[in-house]
């Protein structure tokens, strides 16, 4: 592949990111930015292989639907520092499907690095804070807070 092949397929992938990611509760990706042997990784999940990396996708889309009234991620930035990486930074926000409709929120950071050919190989999600604090906001108000 040559170099303007190479860039050409990394503009298209930071287009397709910035297109899709906002979506991404509502509608499937398109995975042909991704290589075959993706390796994702988030706070909670670990794995290779497009085949599960769009079962993580299709995942979070039915829990949304699920669990959530209404469910948003707010992409904020993708910067593009070095020929090998994309960043991203974003907010997921939601109100759960409870009585009580508790508020999710937490912010995050994406790193997407390139192959020589533009693809994207791995994708690292890192959160503003651990899982267990994120699933704190579910509780009562008056349960998440320390006892006097």
């Amino acid at each position: 592949m040559s170099q303007i092949e190479a860039e050409t397929q990394i503009e298209q992938a930071i287009a397709t990111l910035r297109v899709e990611l906002p979506f991404l509760f509502e509608r499937d990706l398109s995975y042909d930015i991704y290589t075959r042997d993706i390796y994702f990784r988030d706070p909670v999940n670990t794995f290779k292989g497009k085949f599960n990396y769009r079962i993580i996708f299709w995942t979070l889309r039915f829990h949304a639907r699920l669990f959530f009234t209404s469910i948003a991620f707010d992409l904020h930035s993708i910067e593009h520092p070095s020929p090998e990486i994309i960043h991203a930074t974003w907010t997921v926000r939601g109100i759960l499907r409870l009585p009580w409709r508790p508020e999710l929120r937490f912010n995050g950071e994406s790193t997407y690095r390139l192959n020589a050919e533009g693809r994207i190989y791995e994708h690292i999600d890192t959160w503003d804070r651990p899982p267990s604090e994120i699933l704190k906001q579910f509780l009562p108000q008056s349960a998440s807070r320390p006892a006097k």
